[in-house]
């Protein structure tokens, strides 16, 4: 998105300071007392905290925002190479930790006109300007590191988006939010050497079409072909067992109590969306959450094993958003 003329409107705006990388904080030794020039904890382990970012801890921005992806480009500026998902789930670096966002996403190539010399800075200066204007901060700025920039290099939004990501090996990047009621938007300003890269992710919640499956269509499907893929919604990237997913339990719940000789194994499966070893990590703690759940319900431990496969054992192509939906499974195996 073009918008010509920002540039004189964000020359109105008041530069603020940068904003230093969460990663460059350190933790001051127990029993220091902070100089007067230097913030530092109120107590022991505030610092600790200071690196675990939390979006939810932000300013409300009330700010109008217009049309996704709410972002102008400074003039003699265009984005190439869009690609743009009404959902799909991508990752920012906070400067503690990779986060990957599930939403709306928008990504692009910045690059300058013929006329009009490429600069990082120059966008950078535009880009912090526009989204304190929008009442969102910049949360890191930095190169990110070794570690964080593979897992998002081998996840496959780092080939979705490309273009939008740039070169987080050998090139710093940003990372800002816009903190809304109802609503986060995520804003990654990556650079390539001569052009830049704009990702931008805009949370909402996935809309869930799959259907509750009742014991006795359980029962069926164990009997007949002896697994069953059950619908279990997790909270992003992690383990929790979201509050819609109750019915689901409570009808395997039923299943189990109804055949006391019921022994199942309960498998968690991802897509291909970051690492390997995470996905795998990933998907035991989820089957394991599930497994505690049933026990928690009255189910005797020794009718229940779990196992996580990780992206291993995809049912549908990776390569599309519906794909990823079903490969994010938790599947009953009677045993």
């Amino acid at each position: 998105m073009l918008v010509t003329g920002l540039v004189l409107a964000l020359a109105a705006c008041k530069r603020s300071a940068d904003v230093p990388a969460a990663s460059d904080a350190s933790p001051a030794p127990p029993g220091a007392t902070a100089r007067p020039s230097t913030p530092a904890p109120s107590a022991a382990g505030e610092s600790q905290k200071a690196h675990s970012f939390n979006a939810a801890d932000l300013p409300v921005s009330q700010s109008a925002l217009g049309s996704f992806p709410y972002l102008g480009l400074p003039q003699g500026y265009t984005g190439q190479d869009v690609v743009q998902s009404e959902f799909d789930r991508v990752p920012f670096w906070t400067g503690d930790r990779v986060e990957w966002i599930e939403g709306k996403i928008y990504s692009s190539v910045l690059q300058s006109g013929s006329d009009h010399p490429y600069s990082q800075l120059e966008l950078s200066r535009n880009v912090q300007s526009l989204v304190e204007a929008l009442g969102g901060k910049r949360i890191f700025s930095g190169t990110i590191p070794a570690d964080a920039s593979r897992d998002i290099g081998n996840s496959k939004a780092a080939i979705t988006y490309v273009g939008g990501i740039g070169d987080i090996y050998n090139e710093p990047a940003e990372t800002y939010v816009i903190h809304r009621e109802d609503r986060d938007i995520w804003i990654h300003l990556g650079s390539g050497g001569s052009a830049g890269g704009l990702l931008v992710a805009e949370t909402k919640p996935v809309q869930i079409t799959a259907k509750l499956i009742q014991a006795d269509a359980l029962k069926q499907a164990l009997d007949s072909s002896g697994k069953v893929s059950i619908h279990v919604n997790f909270a992003t990237d992690a383990a929790q067992i979201l509050p819609d997913s109750e019915p689901q339990i409570a009808q395997v719940t039923q299943l189990l109590k109804a055949d006391e000789q019921l022994r199942l194994s309960v498998e968690g499966h991802t897509d291909n969306s970051g690492s390997q070893s995470h996905n795998q990590q990933l998907s035991q703690a989820r089957a394991e959450a599930v497994r505690n759940r049933l026990v928690g319900d009255g189910i005797a431990a020794d009718r229940l094993t779990a196992k996580g496969y990780g992206q291993s054992q995809p049912v549908a192509d990776n390569a599309t958003e519906g794909g990823r939906r079903e490969n994010r499974r938790v599947e009953l195996v009677k045993r």
